[in-house]
């Protein structure tokens, strides 16, 4: 009999330890894909940075050599005050939104935040072609502009206002997040003293939302300074250091400059990313299981001036996009503006913009199944494998670092490193499989940080009780995890596919005539003074990231009668 248990158990830890060999693997092969993608493209970027035109080892002359160019520190001063000018504006808007949302009883508050929202459906440049018409040489406001003090909206006019509609919603997610975990007790105890409401909100609203105010600045300033499709698109003579960095490298062709710069965009990214952290890790200590959620009373004063405001602000957004949605369908901006699909037609057919919006489809596509299932895999081995340690926390740290890497910075560093002929790898340049990679590399941290929180929410006694049955890992996840956790797939799935079809700073280094996408072929339009065929290609790729919001939505509906009608039934 002993022989025989012996015999039976043989089997079971020889799948254990095979299985056990399939996570080793499987965990090593996501590393090294975040090795080659992320890891070695930065560093290409330092090598350049320190080497001269002969590939010798100069140490910091090019940094030198930069700081003595003073157009090249123009630019760093201009990214830098802007960058400052469009945080100092769009976080106290963006926090008296998110206010009004979670703090009165105002009517309509999910089509508000829906229409706040919208700009994270079109490329960043929307806003800047909406500005052109709306204020531009031929602008429907030109007058009212230059009766302001204000010449022309091309420049750092055109940048601060475009940077404040695009980076708004980023904005106003934080501090919905930061605002939404509001102690109700707080305030009761506020109310039994008498306390006036101006004085719960300087003693308590805003010290409790001190840290996603701090996050919202950071990143607001990040995405500010990092930004490419703007500043090219309404920037005119003001140089920036996104725009220098595309000018050093197409243009000049002095890598050396260009691996500079980049670095100095990676700076505060990197410092945004560290005091973020910081801030997160302080914001969670602060949070109690006893905490009650906030819900606000009716007051009739107050909730009418938040829908004013709110109104106020949704008008502006629904202008910006409206205007670059009249002005595509005009005949000819402002002479003859009866409606026609001339400018859908040009740049589609024409212009051959057709292909490279099916290119867009496409990498969107791929970024949505590859990237899905190459972070959700690796945040499961993250997570719930509990053994190789040290690997784990190698692919901690590269899941993380995305967060930290600008677009551009990123797009450059694949130029240099894919791009360079002894390079393995060499033949993937031009391709769009690189260009999928780099996005899905680019917008990685969101995605896996996503994952993670799906993961934790599961019982560790999956795993525990799996382990002890012998069963393996995967079959754990496959039957078990995966169904539990499709909605956060969905949602990956969603992000990835959305800003796939509207990114361009990680791109634009990257694409040849045959992949060019229909984010690219916006820039080329309007650097070529199409500005309404731009304009049309805009709001096609906003109407296909519309279309493919409601279809996940769709998608997400069915797959929770599918797979989560356990939570229903517990109800």
């Amino acid at each position: 009999m002993a022989a025989l248990l012996r015999a039976g158990s043989a089997p079971l830890r020889l799948s254990s330890h095979w299985s056990d060999r399939v996570a080793l693997a499987a965990i090593v092969a996501i590393v090294l894909v975040l090795v080659v993608f992320l890891a070695l493209p930065l560093l290409a970027i330092l090598r350049q940075a320190v080497e001269g035109r002969d590939g010798r080892f100069v140490g910091l002359a090019n940094f030198v050599a930069y700081a003595q160019t003073p157009a090249l520190l123009q630019s760093l001063w201009n990214s830098l005050w802007v960058s400052a000018a469009v945080t100092a504006i769009t976080v106290p808007l963006a926090f008296g939104f998110a206010y009004a949302l979670t703090r009165s009883c105002m009517p309509l508050k999910g089509l508000f935040r829906g229409v706040a929202l919208v700009p994270l459906l079109a490329p960043s440049l929307l806003s800047a072609l909406s500005l052109l018409y709306w204020f531009g040489n031929q602008g429907v406001l030109k007058g009212a502009m230059q009766a302001l003090g204000i010449d022309q909206i091309y420049g750092a006019p055109g940048i601060v206002l475009a940077e404040c509609l695009a980076t708004f919603p980023h904005t106003l997610m934080i501090l919905l997040s930061a605002l939404t975990l509001a102690d109700a007790r707080l305030y009761e105890a506020a109310d039994a003293l008498g306390t006036s409401a101006a004085r719960k909100f300087f003693t308590i609203t805003l010290p409790g939302a001190r840290y996603g105010l701090i996050s919202a600045a950071l990143v607001t300033f990040t995405l500010v300074i990092t930004d490419f499709g703007i500043p090219k698109v309404i920037g005119g003579n003001f140089n920036v250091l996104a725009t220098d960095v595309f000018k050093l490298v197409i243009g000049q062709q002095d890598f050396a400059k260009g691996a500079v710069v980049a670095i100095l965009l990676l700076a505060p990214a990197v410092l945004t990313f560290a005091v973020d952290h910081a801030v997160q890790r302080r914001q969670t200590a602060m949070l109690t299981a006893r905490a009650v959620p906030y819900a606000p009373r009716p007051a009739r004063g107050f909730d009418l001036a938040m829908t004013a405001y709110c109104s106020l602000i949704a008008l502006l957004m629904l202008a910006m996009l409206g205007m670059a949605v009249f002005a595509s369908f005009a005949t000819f901006w402002p002479y003859n503006l009866t409606p026609s699909l001339k400018h859908y037609t040009y740049g589609l057919v024409d212009n051959e913009v057709g292909a490279g919006f099916l290119n867009s489809l496409q990498m969107a596509a791929g970024c949505a199944t590859i990237g899905t299932a190459l972070v959700f895999i690796g945040a499961y081995l993250q997570e719930k494998v509990r053994a190789f340690q040290g690997m784990r926390g190698v692919l901690r740290m590269l899941a993380i670092l995305p967060m930290a890497i600008p677009g551009l910075v990123l797009g450059l560093g694949y130029i240099f490193f894919f791009n360079a002929p002894d390079n393995p790898l060499h033949g993937l340049y031009h391709t769009l499989l690189l260009m999928t990679l780099c996005t899905i590399v680019h917008f990685y941290t969101t995605g896996h940080l996503t994952a993670v929180t799906a993961l934790k929410a599961l019982d560790a006694e999956f795993e525990a009780v799996s382990a002890s049955l012998k069963v393996p890992w995967f079959r754990t996840f496959w039957r078990v995890t995966l169904p539990i956790c499709t909605p956060a797939l969905v949602d990956i799935a969603r992000y990835f596919f959305i800003n796939a079809m509207t990114t361009i700073s990680a791109v634009v280094f990257l694409y040849s005539p045959e992949t060019r996408l229909a984010s690219i072929a916006i820039l080329n339009m309007d650097e070529a003074g199409e500005l309404s065929p731009a304009a049309a290609m805009a709001v096609l790729i906003a109407a296909a990231s519309a279309l493919a919001t409601v279809l996940f939505m769709l998608l997400g509906r069915w797959i929770d009668r599918r797979t989560q009608a356990w939570r229903a039934g517990g109800r």
